[in-house]
C-alpha cells in the first residue's frame, strides 16, 4: 500500500508519502515498484514539488527503502507521532522534484535512470 497525503497546492506543492507492506509480501520489491509510479506521479502529473516520509529511527528497511530512492535525512522530529499509545520519534526524509530520477526499462530488464524533466 502506497499513498500521498495531505497534498498541499499554492506556494508549497508538497505531500507526506505513506507506505506499508505485509509480511507475506514484504521484502520481495512490491512497495519500491509501488513508490517508483506513486513518485512518478507525484513529480510528473500532480507537479508536486516535494514529497516527505516521517519514518521511526529504528525501521531500518524503511529508511534503506527511501535512501535507496534517492530521498534526504533532514532531521529528528521527536515525539511525532502517537503509535500504540505512545508518543514516538521519527526522522523527516524528503525528496524534491529536482532530485528525482525516473526508472526505465532498457535492452534486458536493466533499470535506466532519467531525469523527470527531460520527457
Amino acid at each position: 500500500m502506497v499513498n500521498l497525503n495531505e497534498i498541499v497546492r499554492g506556494s508549497f506543492q508538497s505531500a507526506y508519502l505513506g507506505y506499508y507492506a505485509f509480511e507475506p509480501w514484504a521484502g520481495r520489491g512490491f512497495t519500491r515498484a509501488g513508490l517508483d509510479l506513486v513518485l512518478r506521479r507525484a513529480f510528473r502529473e500532480l507537479k508536486l514539488h516535494r514529497v516527505e516520509a516521517n519514518i521511526q529511527p529504528d525501521n531500518t528497511r524503511s529508511i534503506a527503502l527511501v535512501r535507496g530512492l534517492g530521498f534526504r535525512r533532514e532531521g529528528l522530529s521527536p515525539r511525532y507521532l502517537k503509535i500504540g499509545g505512545r508518543w514516538r520519534d521519527h526522522e523527516r526524509w524528503a525528496l524534491l522534484c529536482e532530485e528525482w530520477r525516473s526508472p526505465r526499462r532498457g535492452p534486458q530488464g536493466v533499470v535506466e535512470w532519467k531525469d523527470a524533466w527531460t520527457e
